[in-house]
Formats: structure tokens, sequence, C-alpha cells
């Protein structure tokens, strides 16, 4: 872990903040990529000096091209590069007030799908410099899907596609990348306490923490981070989703 250097979109709070965390303190260094540069600063000073925060938008192509730049910039390389910039809305294809207004559902798409397949490009044409390790291996692509993917709930058309999408993408974009030495991988995680939960009263919480069939409880975003480094030292996984829920399936 102490040749990784990773990008994280998104990497400010929640899963991206835990997997910086866990990156940094595993012996590796972060970029850290996100829209909210205050806290993206602070992760950054409390990280030290094997963190880095760049301001980026996942979704403007020529924003994104030029936090790669920085990015780049900040250590000379990048060997990992890991998309947790996300968003989750939700609304019923026909609910009480209409049809499912479009803007919604394209911008869910344009954040969870278009965002990370943005990211993944950019990085995996800067991991082409690299120089491969005994494997061949110049980095690795590690999406973050959900299991809504699988069992999407009601008001969940858009998430659930934009995550669908992202599954999809992972073993094409795996075999993509395979002559150049890049694994492609996403964890599709379930009941996070991220900040997005941690905002609804203690009783939904505890309601939604019952539904993993072990153990009981949500999970904690270090365990995202873990997972993360289990990936980028496991050079044998590829072209897969990995679901870390408990075992939970959505009703």
């Amino acid at each position: 872990m102490d040749q990784v250097v990773a990008w994280v979109s998104g990497g400010a709070s929640g899963l991206g903040a835990a997997t910086a965390r866990a990156i940094v303190g595993a012996g590796g260094k972060v970029v850290m990529l996100d829209r909210d540069t205050e806290k993206g600063a602070a992760l950054a000073s409390e990280l030290g000096d094997a963190a880095r925060f760049v301001e980026a938008d996942v979704t403007d192509e020529g924003a994104l091209q030029a936090a790669r730049d920085r990015a780049l910039g900040a250590f000379g390389t990048v060997t990992a590069a890991i998309s947790c910039a996300g968003i989750a809305l939700a609304a019923k294809t026909v609910g009480r007030d209409g049809a499912h207004p479009l803007d919604m559902f394209k911008r869910s798409i344009d954040i969870n799908l278009v965002g990370s397949f943005n990211l993944a490009r950019l990085a995996a044409e800067a991991m082409q410099q690299n120089s491969p390790d005994a494997d061949g291996q110049r980095g690795v692509i590690i999406h973050t899907a959900s299991v809504a993917a699988y069992e999407g709930q009601k008001g969940q058309p858009a998430y659930a596609a934009s995550k669908g999408g992202v599954v999809g993408m992972v073993l094409p974009m795996a075999r993509d990348l395979a002559d150049q030495g890049i694994r492609v991988m996403a964890i599709a995680p379930g009941l996070f306490l991220t900040p997005m939960l941690e905002g609804l009263p203690e009783p939904a919480q505890e309601a939604l923490a019952r539904q993993p069939l072990f153990p009981k409880r949500l999970g904690r975003p270090e365990e995202f981070g873990a997972m993360v480094n289990t990936i980028i030292a496991s050079p044998y996984l590829n072209g897969s989703t990995i679901r870390l829920d408990g075992g939970i399936r959505l009703p």
C-alpha cells in the first residue's frame, strides 16, 4: 500500500472520506476530488502530507480534465481511482404530483453513472504511463454501485438505474483495459451510516438496522474503506462487483 497513489471522487465526506482515511492509514497517498472545498480542505489537513484536496466536478468534462492535471501534479502519478461521488434522489415514476421529474432522473444518471465513467476514463489514460508491476499491473479502478442496482425499491427508478449502469460497465471496462494492465471492480454497499442516513430520525435508523441478515446494524463507512484496500491489494480481483451489505435483500 505504500506504493499506492489514489484519487477518490466524493472524497470530502461519507464513503469517500472513509476511503481516503483507509488508504492513508495503510500507508498510501490520496487526492480527494470533490465540490465541497471546505470539507475537502479540512480532511486534507487532518490526513497530513499523504493527502491533497482538488476541487472537481465529475460531471464537467473540462473541469475534471483540469482537476486530473492538478491531481497528477500532487504526487506525480495515480495507481488507483475510486468513484464515491453520488446522489440518492427519490421519486416514484408517477406520484402524487404527477410524473417523475425528468431533470431529476437525468441528474442521477449524470452524477452517479456518467461521473463514474468520466473519472475512470481519465484515470485509466494516466495509469497507462505507469511502469507495470510483476503481474503487469498498472492500476485499478473501483466504482461505487449499490444493492439498489439489484433490488431497487419504490421511488428509486432513477437511483437504481444509475447504479445498475455502474454494475453493467464494470466487465466491459475491465475487458477494455486488460491489455494495459488495469483492473476494474465495483463495490455495491447496502445500508451504510453515511450523512444521508444520519439525517434520519433514530427510529428510522433502528428500523433500517434490523434489515441485514447479520450483523443487525448499519454498515460503517470504515468497512467500505477496508474493502477498497482489499481490492487494491488483491490483484486477482477483476471485472466483478462485490456486495458489501450484511446479506441484505431490499424488500
